[in-house]
């Protein structure tokens, strides 16, 4: 268990929060959440131990291990398998123990540390540790690779990997995702759905948030206030909260005000002082009900368009690639009112694709027809780096708008949270996320009419992330859009593309079709290079047909078995959980200190049903398409 009680937190002279009180048991999960700079990673310095609370108290009973992500690039010439083993420090012990006995051949020792091996699962270590590499996306030819040989955002996957090879108590993740694409992302949802220990996690990603936690911690105005459930969740209760604080507020100024008038009136009359004196008082002692209001900083919208051409870009037999090809046959046209989301793993060519469309500057054959008035914004994350140091926001943006006054300036970029003295500070000490919201305010100050948005929330916290989708989502123009921000990628996108195999195809689902899709082409049997022949070429006869309609029937007969035995299971278990957060939802139960083992019990049981029916529905959605393959 992991408590807090009465806990407050400064760095420096700056308050982070106060009074913080709360409970984590085994097989919760929890997302902590808030704006930048209000304490979350300073939060996990401070379960680390590296920072002390300044008053209270923190507890971490039962946990043995704690695991982080390194936040340091690693290097050296370890194999990237041995490097995600050595996550697991018990094992490394064990084993370099064995080889010391063997060395000295003090044998008479190995069974004892063999069977601790076997009790840690240790003789499987490296199995797991590829399959860890394996679902984050690293080809199996490279998992001997040495570290040295992978890219920065590699090597950040690298340490990942270490994390989750521990076999921690308690899982602490700052980020998780902002180097994963998005097959990775849904990889390490359904991992973490499986963790039995305690969980927090950061993360901007709101559906990656609703799919894996069971509580939000919400780090606002130096308190931290938790809640049940997911992100979504946690979003329709706090609204729920401010609409009634926002009621509560106007009832109380209503309230102060008829005092107020009463003191106003009668507190130089010496037969009501004693009455005008006594509200006076009450007006002291009431508490003042902050106003509900617009949390979020960030208020901006796409400019109108001066022409929007109906034909704006198009790739003819494109081959697009950085010396050697990474794509071919690329055919795109985009149109007025085109919004693409283009999907696919990391290296496949997404990004090769939209500096095509930028500039040309990939395209190694074909043509690139661009209309006179087609203005395009263009939004990647080395853009971050085309900023001048030196130079502040304000001086940024005067040079794209050159006629506009300083207030029209200063209240522009107010909308992207510069505000105050801020607009005048050189941009070299910014955050990645102050950067990034700077290179969207200029690049939409330009007016494009095209915007090609190359991973535009990178470093964008939620209410960034929710502002970018309301702008996108009123835009006028055509868009093209790379993410692994899936609610973004649904908010605004109306079209999905394919980015796979060097080519790119129409894709016909929807996002949350997507998972489906990547779980069909993993199990997709690998093709003969040597069989040449093509299916529709081959001639079938009656006999065969008959045949293989027998064969379609026998086949088809165990997978309606599976879908309903699926279902009556998923059936069971719903009722279970349901029984489960029934007995949860009872207070007693949190503020009885008798009744721990039984809170434990009851989280850690409702954790494994949890994981047990994601893998029901995976099982049921597999086994329902499989169906439908084989019924046509």
């Amino acid at each position: 268990m992991l408590s807090l009680n009465q806990v407050s937190l400064r760095r420096g002279p700056k308050l982070l929060f106060e009074n913080a009180s709360f409970q984590v048991h085994a097989g919760q999960r929890l997302g902590v959440i808030g704006a930048n700079g209000s304490g979350k990673t300073s939060l996990f310095s401070l379960l680390l131990g590296s920072l002390d609370a300044d008053s209270g108290e923190v507890r971490v009973d039962s946990v043995e291990r704690t695991a982080q992500v390194a936040q340091e690039s690693p290097v050296g010439h370890l194999s990237a398998l041995d490097f995600v083993m050595d996550g697991d420090e018990e094992l490394r012990d064990i084993q370099a123990e064995i080889r010391k006995r063997e060395a000295e051949q003090k044998t008479a020792d190995l069974p004892v540390l063999y069977e601790r091996l076997e009790n840690i699962d240790g003789f499987a270590a490296e199995a797991r540790a590829a399959r860890l590499l394996h679902g984050l996306g690293f080809p199996h030819e490279r998992i001997d690779d040495p570290v040295n040989s992978f890219s920065g955002g590699w090597k950040m996957r690298l340490n990942l990997a270490q994390a989750l090879m521990c076999r921690s108590d308690l899982l602490l993740l700052d980020e998780p995702t902002n180097h994963l694409d998005l097959p990775a992302i849904l990889w390490l949802e359904q991992w973490l759905k499986g963790y039995e220990g305690i969980l927090l996690v950061i993360s901007h990603d709101r559906d990656f948030l609703d799919s894996i936690c069971t509580r939000m911690a919400h780090i606002e105005r130096q308190k931290i206030r938790l809640y049940n459930g997911n992100y979504s969740q946690f979003e329709r209760l706090r609204g729920e909260q401010l609409a009634q604080q926002q009621i509560m507020y106007e009832r109380q100024q209503k309230d102060i005000k008829h005092i107020q008038s009463y003191v106003d009136r009668f507190r130089y009359k010496a037969s009501k002082a004693r009455q005008a004196q006594s509200r006076i008082k009450m007006l002291e002692r009431m508490a003042q009900i902050a106003p509900a209001h617009a949390d979020s900083p960030f208020r901006f919208h796409f400019m109108a368009l001066d022409k929007q051409p109906q034909h704006m870009l198009k790739i003819e037999n494109g081959v697009a690639g950085y010396g050697q090809p990474v794509l071919t046959g690329i055919d795109l046209q985009i149109s007025a009112g085109d919004r693409l989301g283009l999907l696919g793993v990391n290296g496949a060519g997404k990004s090769t694709l939209v500096k095509a469309l930028a500039d040309g500057s990939t395209l190694m054959e074909g043509d690139r027809e661009i209309s006179k008035d087609t203005r395009i914004g263009y939004f990647a994350q080395h853009q971050l780096d085309l900023l001048q140091p030196a130079l502040s926001p304000i001086e940024h943006l005067r040079e794209r708008a050159p006629g506009d006054g300083e207030s029209q300036l200063r209240d522009y970029l107010g909308r992207f949270g510069f505000g105050g003295e801020r607009v005048f500070d050189p941009v070299v000490p910014f955050s990645g996320g102050e950067k990034a919201r700077l290179v969207l305010a200029l690049m939409i100050r330009q007016q494009p009419n095209l915007l090609l948005l190359d991973e535009p929330t990178n470093h964008l916290d939620l209410e960034m992330r929710h502002a970018l989708s309301l702008a996108l989502a009123e835009y006028s123009g055509a868009l093209v859009v790379i993410s692994h921000d899936r609610h973004l990628l649904r908010s605004v996108c109306d079209e999905l593309l394919i980015v796979h195999d060097g080519t790119i195809d129409m894709f016909d689902g929807s996002i949350d079709e997507y998972p489906a899709w990547l779980r069909e082409q993993q199990s997709r049997p690998t093709e003969n290079p040597t069989d040449s022949r093509r299916p529709d070429a081959r001639q079938a006869s009656k006999k065969e047909l008959r045949q293989r309609e027998a064969r379609r029937r026998e086949q088809l007969k165990p997978l309606l078995d599976e879908v309903r035995g699926v279902e009556r299971q998923l059936t069971e278990g719903r009722a279970e959980l349901e029984r489960l957060e029934q007995a949860l939802s009872d207070e007693s139960l949190y503020s009885d200190p008798g009744r721990t083992a039984e809170l434990t019990n009851l989280v850690r049981d409702q954790g494994r049903l949890r994981a047990s029916l994601d893998d029901l529905e995976w099982r049921w959605l597999e086994a329902s398409e499989a169906v439908e393959k084989n019924e046509k």
